[in-house]
């Protein structure tokens, strides 16, 4: 460990103080020294990475990446590079920011410990009552690169509270901007417990509205990319979260811890090339969501594997035979056994038609003059009308409207659109719509399942292959043509013609397109892709085929999920979480729970709390750690009113620092919808008419609770119609009381 001399203990002077200060700021400037030394280095690596020769592409792509990552790295840590400092009880002390910067001349010890290091867990969980060897513990409060003040808690003594309470209450209290920003400065004992948790398969972190499930998760991803680091960085992580509004509000996170090898996705995001955000009827959703829905797509992709109703002729040079119905069912039957999906099953289907087709005619040829002896003759006479069938075209059109190619896209859609096809397939008649590519969030799974089912176009693939390779060749023979020197104007001793060096084929994969994108792009582009770990937010709203599509992108079935099952909308979510995930870990999950609420006031939550008793009676609201000090407030206004109701909470608003938001149901002027505030925060928030929320379907209680506790401050309610009882603990008021407003939606 780097030591520095021991500090008094206990309350300082004002001029104790100011040489501590004095000391820390010098301590911190020379951290940032260090940095920009370290930061120049590493930039100097990456770009002669880049320009190196003698490797192999491979070779140099590994080494760019490489120097890339720690380049990044270092570039994270500009705002509160250092940000607490431990002394132990042996005078010892240690100094813990976002990164580790280490003295590689004395064998490599610790200038500033990371967060994630094992040393740096006492920052986090020493108490009172077990200081964990800690004598003191110390919170800088900074700007920028400079020291502000700092916190001091000494540990051990009765005295002492709990830690981080004054670092803890002025994060809370701070204004929102508009991202989350991490808690690596503020993390409490059970959040990091959590964070460090040592189990490799699915955990499962429950709790209440503002506990920091969401930050616990992410800041999980970053201690596992730090002590996992080989296994973790050669796949990546994919962060699944409900909108992209609230993917966009959590993507600095992982960034300022220094990870970037992550891929954020909605459920509406995980087939490759779509981005789908609409939503069906719950009922519909419902239908979409359940299990039941693969005996449905099966049957789908099996009535599309069709017999001629009508014998079709096929004329060849010698012979006329018949497609029949019986000869497509023995080639159906022989491509369906092959255990291969849909679009692979096609070459076996179209063989064992055209082998049978070709014994029907080989029969009527050589009746009467080929006699059995004649083997040869035979299998002449076989191959001949083989190749003949092979390359008829009339024969290849029936075939591929028998056994079409399909997509999950032409598959799906024109099952929608028809109400033959989905009774055909066992399917709800709900599912019938007039538009089949309209796509909602619900058919994502579906499309996913389908690619399953239908598998690639082999013959198609091998085609486009031979086709590339062919242009690939010909345009190396350009090259070579370009190169090739006359002979009679070249020295003897230098006869050098390009030919004689590379042919076509070898100089063409020099003009290979080598991949260039990192692995979150790669990553986000490939359906075949699995992550190392997957963090799924909100997971209560996740169906079982929507869990089915994430199980798939991990093997591995090492996840972090976070969720709420009070707040549920989706009628095809999770009611618990259990029967979820029995079908691919049984019970080998570990579920863990937050309780303490850092983001809603006392006096928000006391209101969300008697609501929370209508709908999930058995849940208990998470505990507040504090009081803001103003009362939510509710003002009855006349229809007439409405509009200019909202429009003066947005001016009132708008002279303070801060977000603020407008939540209300359809067709109220500039409100959002609950659903679309899920997980995120703001300063302030108006919720207009909470009884058309309430009575919007069987879980507007829930869409209402998430409206109600997303306020980090001040609550303000505006309804024409009188309040549902539970929500009587507001104050009403005749005008709201001023507060500050940026807006965030």
């Amino acid at each position: 460990m780097f030591h520095k001399s021991n500090r008094c203990e206990g309350n300082l002077s004002n001029q104790g103080y100011d040489e501590e200060l004095r000391d820390e700021r010098a301590y911190v400037a020379a951290l940032y020294e260090r940095l920009d030394r370290e930061r120049a280095v590493a930039q100097a690596r990456y770009h002669g990475a880049l320009g190196q020769t003698g490797l192999t592409p491979g070779e140099r792509e590994t080494d760019v990446s490489c120097r890339s990552r720690e380049a990044a790295r270092l570039d994270v840590a500009d705002n509160g590079l250092c940000f607490g400092r431990l002394d132990a009880v042996s005078g010892e002390t240690s100094y813990i920011g976002r990164i580790g910067l280490f003295d590689a001349e004395n064998d490599y010890e610790p200038f500033l410990l990371d967060w994630r290091a094992p040393a740096a867990r006492p920052f986090y969980v020493a108490t009172a009552a077990r200081p964990e060897n800690v004598r003191r513990r110390r919170q800088f409060h900074t700007m920028g690169r400079r020291v502000v003040d700092f916190t001091d808690e000494v540990l051990g003594r009765p005295s002492a509270g709990d830690r981080g309470d004054a670092a803890l209450l002025a994060a809370v209290n701070a204004p929102r901007g508009e991202g989350m920003r991490d808690i690596v400065a503020t993390i409490q004992a059970e959040q990091d417990e959590i964070i460090r948790l040592g189990h490799a398969g699915v955990l499962v972190v429950e709790g209440g509205p503002g506990t920091g499930k969401t930050a616990v998760a992410l800041h999980r991803v970053a201690y596992l990319l730090y002590t996992q680091r080989e296994r973790m960085s050669r796949s990546g992580v994919l962060v699944v979260g409900p909108s992209p509004v609230f993917l966009d509000h959590i993507g600095r996170v992982l960034p300022s811890l220094g990870e970037s090898d992550v891929v954020f996705m909605t459920p509406g995001d995980l087939v490759p090339g779509l981005r789908v955000t609409a939503e069906d009827a719950p009922e519909v959703a419902r239908v979409k969501g359940s299990l039941k829905i693969l005996d449905v797509l099966k049957a789908a992709v099996a009535d599309r594997q069709q017999v001629p109703g009508e014998p079709v002729p096929v004329e060849l040079a010698d012979v006329t035979v018949a497609l029949d119905a019986d000869v497509a069912s023995e080639a159906r039957r022989a491509a369906r056994e092959s255990g291969l999906p849909h679009n692979e099953a096609r070459p076996v289907f179209r063989e064992h038609v055209m082998a049978i087709l070709a014994g029907r005619a080989v029969t009527k040829i050589g009746a009467g003059w080929l006699t059995p002896e004649d083997r040869g003759a035979w299998a002449d006479l076989r191959a001949d009308v083989l190749d003949e069938l092979a390359e008829h075209e009339a024969l290849a059109a029936v075939l591929g409207g028998l056994w079409p190619e399909l997509t999950p896209e032409t598959l799906l859609a024109p099952l929608y659109m028809s109400p033959r096809r989905l009774e055909t397939a066992g399917a709800d008649p709900a599912l019938f719509r007039a538009d089949g590519a309209a796509w909602t969030v619900s058919d994502v799974p579906l499309l996913d399942e389908l690619a399953g089912l239908l598998g690639r176009d082999v013959s198609a693939e091998r085609a486009a292959d031979r086709r590339q390779a062919e242009e690939e060749a010909e345009y190396a023979a350009g090259v070579m043509d370009v190169l090739k020197l006359d002979r009679e104007e070249l020295d003897e001793d230098v006869l050098l013609v390009a030919e004689n060096l590379l042919d076509a084929v070898e100089l063409a994969e020099r003009f290979v397109e080598r991949d260039t994108r990192d692995l979150a792009e790669r990553a986000a582009a490939d359906r075949d892709w699995t992550y190392g770990h997957v963090v799924v937010d909100e997971a209560q709203e996740l169906s079982e085929m929507d869990w089915r599509v994430l199980m798939r992108r991990c093997p591995s079935r090492s996840f972090t999920i976070v969720g709420d099952l009070a707040q549920r909308r989706n009628a095809a979510g999770a009611t618990a979480w259990g029967p979820m995930l029995a079908p691919y870990v049984a019970d080998r999950w570990v579920y863990r729970q937050l309780s303490v609420n850092y983001r809603t006031p006392a006096e928000i939550m006391a209101v969300a709390g008697a609501l929370l008793g209508r709908f999930a009676p058995d849940v208990r609201p998470p505990e507040s750690v504090r009081a803001s000090g103003a009362r939510p407030w509710a003002r009855r206004v006349a229809d007439g009113e409405l509009h200019e109701a909202v429009a003066e909470f947005v001016r009132d608003e708008a002279g303070r620092e801060g977000t603020s938001v407008v939540i209300g149901p359809p067709g109220v002027p500039g409100a959002v919808p609950p659903s679309a505030t899920k997980g995120l925060e703001f300063d302030a928030v108006l919720v207009v008419e909470p009884e058309r929320i309430l009575a919007g379907g069987a879980r507007g209680a829930a869409e209402l609770y998430v409206a109600l506790t997303r306020a980090t401050q001040r609550l303000g309610v505006l309804h024409r119609d009188p309040l549902p009882a539970e929500l009587s603990g507001l104050a009403e008021a005749g005008v709201p009381a001023r507060a500050g407003h940026r807006r965030f939606l």
